[in-house]
């Protein structure tokens, strides 16, 4: 990293950690996460200076906790509410709208945090009118009947929003496919929505780690986004105004980065936080 990036991230008042390919990756023999290189360290060192941080992750397939639990087991000191998926921003973004009534079109993790704020979580295809918005997540038993309550539900009026619109993520075994993606991918083309992101790369998502870390929309510049996506985590940090730092350790590669659009452009790329763990320190 360059000396300037360095005197920055000295002072950077918080940090928002992308999950899998970042700080660790599914570990299939233990059903939970491994740690990757430095990535344990580096939370550890970011507790003992009192600098607030978020781990979040843009997958759905389990409530925050169930994240938090997981990377506990990996070697992480880790809370559960320094834990956020896209349903964290998600709920918090329908109770500023005033939505109540949303179909889920996902598993218990995907409706978790909304149900804890008090959103009426409707099943994917169970009956409901006054339906105000279709939001969709981690939901691989999706069936045509939820196609067809869903897509009901938008020419009713309902808003389309999702968790995530990026096709792939990064797993221990290779890439994996995004359920919400294609699931956005067949409404849309039955009834001509854009789905609206709610987690990452969207300003919602980003505002609402800072919000979580105590930190004001002003403090974006002197925060750190760390992630292995350039679509998602280099991407929100560039259109917030913070500093992304990508890790090869997932979906970004360095042979690659001269492909990458500019806003999807990494600050710096790192092979690992091992580094950066030791420039704080």
């Amino acid at each position: 990293m360059s000396p300037d990036i360095l005197e920055r991230l000295a002072k950077a008042r918080g940090f928002i950690f992308d999950m899998d390919g970042t700080l660790a990756l599914g570990d299939a023999a233990s059903g939970g996460h491994k740690a990757l290189p430095g990535a344990v360290e580096m939370l550890a060192l970011l507790r003992k200076k009192g600098v607030p941080f978020r781990v979040f992750t843009n997958g759905t397939a389990k409530a925050p906790a169930h994240y938090a639990a997981s990377l506990r087991q990996a070697g992480f000191d880790l809370a559960d509410e320094e834990m956020m998926t896209p349903s964290s921003s998600a709920a918090i973004w329908f109770k500023q709208q005033g939505i109540t009534r949303v179909r889920v079109l996902g598993n218990a993790g995907v409706s978790a945090p909304l149900t804890a704020l008090g959103i009426d979580a409707i099943g994917a295809s169970d009956a409901a009118k006054d339906v105000e918005a279709v939001y969709t997540g981690w939901f691989r038993e999706f069936t045509f009947p939820d196609l067809e309550a869903a897509c009901q539900s938008i020419w009713d009026g309902a808003k389309h929003t999702t968790a995530s619109h990026v096709p792939f993520f990064a797993t221990a075994t290779g890439r994996g496919i995004g359920s919400s993606f294609a699931i956005n991918k067949m409404i849309s083309a039955m009834t001509g929505s854009r789905a609206k992101v709610l987690g990452k790369p969207s300003r919602i998502a980003f505002d609402a780690a800072l919000a979580a870390m105590g930190l004001p929309r002003s403090a974006a510049k002197d925060v750190f986004v760390f992630g292995d996506d350039p679509a998602l985590e280099m991407r929100m940090a560039r259109s917030a105004g913070a500093m992304g730092i990508g890790l090869t350790t997932g979906l970004m590669k360095a042979d690659r980065r001269a492909d990458l659009a500019p806003a999807e452009q990494p600050h710096a790329l790192l092979d690992d936080l091992t580094g950066v763990a030791a420039a704080l320190a």
